[in-house]
């Protein structure tokens, strides 16, 4: 039940008798290890138990990277998707740090990304494009950062010169009129009995570092008490005193990760209708 930081501070802590060190030893080194390797790609707020169905995308790679960084294996191809999907910028380091182990330890990576720090991290670069669909499909540069950087034909290198850049808004709504949905004492894995405000008519962002329990708040408490509500869903909400505001919702669309349509002949098409 302790959080694995915690749970190593503990294994460290241990004291044994001459005897007992030599049966324990073998063992004690092992689990302080393991444990580390969770550490080290930004888990060490887990705790052991909790089910492999309540950990975000991110957090279960990253449990799947700990695992092949403690198995040692040298000679290994890993291809990973965008490893570094729904991490806060701050653990994207310590992602980057493990798979440079992998490297080192004597494998190959690739990495399909979008992270420019993982871009930059990388010691060989491949660039498709020109652009998507009909118009992709090149290979537009394969080589070094620092040729990426100096390529005039990558759409890829002019964001990482800062020639091209997403602008920020210069005016932002006024959302203190709105009418709120409210969360009170909202109690679930990592939240503390927190209270939150969402203010109505907005496009609202929920931000944080990784496991601080974003998905938490709005999948596992927000999305089933509004789903309980108004569709008298059978779904039991995570822990919360209660949501205020609700009346002023009729209806509620969800719009996660999971695939589109229920049938093999499902496609975009038959989907939007």
């Amino acid at each position: 039940n302790l959080p694995i930081k915690k749970a190593q501070e503990f294994f460290r802590s241990l004291s044994f008798n001459e005897t007992e060190k030599l049966i324990a030893h073998q063992i004690l080194k092992e689990v302080v290890q393991r444990l580390q390797f969770c550490i080290d790609v930004g888990l060490d707020y887990l705790t052991l138990e909790r089910k492999s169905a309540t950990l975000s995308g991110g957090e279960a790679q990253r449990v799947r990277l700990a695992t092949q960084v403690g198995s040692g294996l040298v000679g290994v191809l890993y291809i990973l998707d965008e490893p570094s999907i729904g991490l806060h910028p701050k653990d994207t380091a310590k992602l980057i740090t493990t798979l440079k182990k992998l490297r080192d330890l004597g494998n190959t990576l690739i990495v399909v990304e979008h992270d420019e720090s993982v871009i930059r991290a990388s010691d060989y670069v491949v660039d498709l494009g020109p652009g998507a669909g009909r118009h992709g499909g090149e290979v537009i540069f394969s080589g070094t950062l620092e040729d990426l950087l100096t390529d005039q034909k990558s759409l890829t290198a002019k964001y990482l010169r800062r020639e091209l850049s997403i602008p920020l808004p210069l005016n932002r709504r006024n959302w203190k009129k709105n009418k709120y949905l409210e969360i009170k004492g909202a109690r679930e894995h990592n939240l503390k009995g927190i209270d939150v405000k969402f203010p109505l008519g907005n496009f609202i962002c929920v931000s944080g570092v990784s496991g601080s329990g974003k998905s938490t708040l709005i999948q596992d408490i927000l999305s089933p008490s509004l789903m309980k509500e108004i569709y008298l869903s059978e779904e039991k909400p995570g822990g919360c005193k209660k949501v205020i505001g609700m009346e002023n919702i009729d209806k509620v669309i969800i719009g996660d990760q999971s695939p589109i349509g229920r049938t093999p002949r499902s496609n975009p098409a038959t989907y939007t209708g």
